[in-house]
């Protein structure tokens, strides 16, 4: 197989596959890039649904509690939104809607990733301020929202404008 160099994969990549291949590909790579998240949210979840019944939980401050509930509601709603593509394909299944149902997810995955950044940056503000206070956990908590949204979200979108492409579009 021969190596193919970043520069010469500039500009629009020209598949041979019809609507519906394109449809079943972009769905195909989305639930696949869902297994990779769900994983992680899940574990958080569980975690942050047994930290109340821990001895400690009751020491926490009213704004660490603030936070930790903030931080279980967006690890709730990144589960939801993670796993709606496939509630709503299997309601729609064999219905003809299949893109809908692709615009839907790759909506709806978006949403799930951004609630997942938030709920990890909530965790890692709680847990630096209950150890080492607000001192620290404020500038930990800012560089991590950096990092979340320069890797997820700015890097992706500049890419996007540079090949030209939309990062929303229904048929990429």
């Amino acid at each position: 197989m021969a190596m193919v160099q970043l520069d010469e994969l500039e500009g629009p990549l020209v598949r041979d596959e019809t609507p519906a291949e394109r449809l079943d590909r972009n769905f195909n790579e989305l639930l696949g890039e869902l297994r990779i998240a769900l994983p992680g949210v899940q574990v958080l979840f569980a975690f942050l649904l047994v930290v109340p019944f821990s001895q400690g939980f009751s020491t926490l401050s009213g704004f660490e509690r603030g936070v930790y509930l903030a931080v279980l509601l967006c690890t709730a709603l990144a589960s939801a939104f993670l796993i709606a593509p496939t509630a709503y394909h299997r309601v729609l299944f064999r219905r003809g809607r299949k893109p809908e149902v692709v615009f839907f997810a790759n909506r709806a995955a978006i949403v799930g990733l951004s609630f997942l950044a938030v709920a990890m940056c909530g965790a890692i503000l709680l847990v630096t301020h209950v150890l080492f206070g607000p001192a620290a956990s404020i500038p930990i908590t800012v560089a991590s929202v950096a990092v979340f949204a320069t890797l997820w979200y700015l890097l992706p979108a500049a890419r996007g404008r540079g090949a030209g492409t939309d990062l929303t579009s229904r048929d990429r």
